[in-house]
């Protein structure tokens, strides 16, 4: 692993104990300019991850608290009138952010989260025919509740599509949960800044530098190309869904230091990045049936 990106992960891993893969994960989900969704009961850390995120990476932060009652305007900013000028003035809110926590994003209506497709996909708003750019670095986790529990609305297809990864933390192993328990009272304390906004955005320039031959192009599109073809797959793969298998690949092979993808770099980020897409109609039946799984072992990298 690279040496920056190591200590990187070692100072998020004080703060969530036990899940290295899942820390790897979000870390080359924010590498490769993508949005992170994470899905899991409450209390699992998923609030706690953003926060270290933001802090690690010097990001400004901000956490939208995403309720059925929240309208886009409270989110996006609005145009307010001065009366001593008599021009409207845009206040800005807090998605002008670097490190956007969009919470118990399947609470909010439809509505609300449709306003969420334009900042992710382009980087921008527009409001009142007015087009706001917004901060860069510029990155959305998105957490959700499972569909089981009261209150949820689904996200739509559009919606899922705009995330680049999907990950769980799920429950902690007992020793990670014993670690966790017997922490004492300065693990609350911040973490330090350990590489700058500058330097992030250094290596996701760099990152799209990382060379991906024909063989791991062709891997990819055999992979993309079968669950269009094979009628399991309730929602084949867009090429949003392959250029993102691509770009998280080299975000995992620049992390552990390499210049080059290998098959082994589309295999390690397979799933998060396509289970949330392969039956975005019903994201846990997707988890439980293996999907992503099932796809990924009917086709031979070295077929390519």
């Amino acid at each position: 692993m690279r040496p920056e990106i190591a200590q990187v992960h070692h100072a998020l891993s004080k703060k969530i104990i036990g899940k290295p893969e899942q820390l790897t994960l979000a870390i080359s989900c924010l590498l490769a300019h993508g949005h992170l969704l994470i899905e899991d009961l409450p209390g699992m850390g998923k609030t706690t991850l953003s926060h270290a995120l933001a802090q690690v990476f010097g990001l400004h932060y901000s956490r939208i608290q995403f309720t059925s009652d929240l309208l886009p305007s409270d989110m996006l900013g609005v145009n307010v009138y001065h009366a001593h000028s008599g021009d409207f003035q845009f206040r800005a809110g807090p998605l002008f952010s670097q490190l956007v926590l969009a919470d118990e994003l399947n609470r909010a209506s439809p509505k609300t989260q449709s306003a969420l497709l334009e900042a992710m996909e382009e980087q921008q708003i527009s409001i009142d025919g007015v087009t706001h750019k917004l901060p860069s670095p510029f990155f959305v986790i998105g957490t959700q509740n499972p569909a089981h529990q009261s209150g949820t609305y689904p996200l739509p297809e559009s919606q899922l599509d705009r995330f680049f990864m999907r990950i769980s933390l799920g429950y902690p192993g007992w020793e990670a949960e014993k670690a966790m328990l017997l922490q004492s009272a300065d693990s609350d304390v911040p973490l330090s800044q350990i590489l700058s906004e500058q330097s992030l955005l250094t290596m996701q320039r760099e990152v799209t530098q990382i060379h991906a031959s024909n063989e791991v192009i062709h891997y990819i599109l055999n992979l993309v190309n079968t669950s269009r073809t094979e009628n399991q797959y309730p929602n084949p793969l867009s090429p949003r869904a392959s250029r993102a298998l691509l770009q998280g690949a080299k975000a995992w092979a620049y992390i552990h230091d390499r210049t080059y993808v290998l098959p082994d770099d589309v295999k390690a980020v397979f799933v998060a990045v396509t289970e949330h897409r392969l039956n975005a109609g019903n994201v846990e039946a997707s988890h439980e049936q293996g999907l992503s799984l099932l796809l990924l072992n009917s086709v031979d990298p070295l077929a390519a």
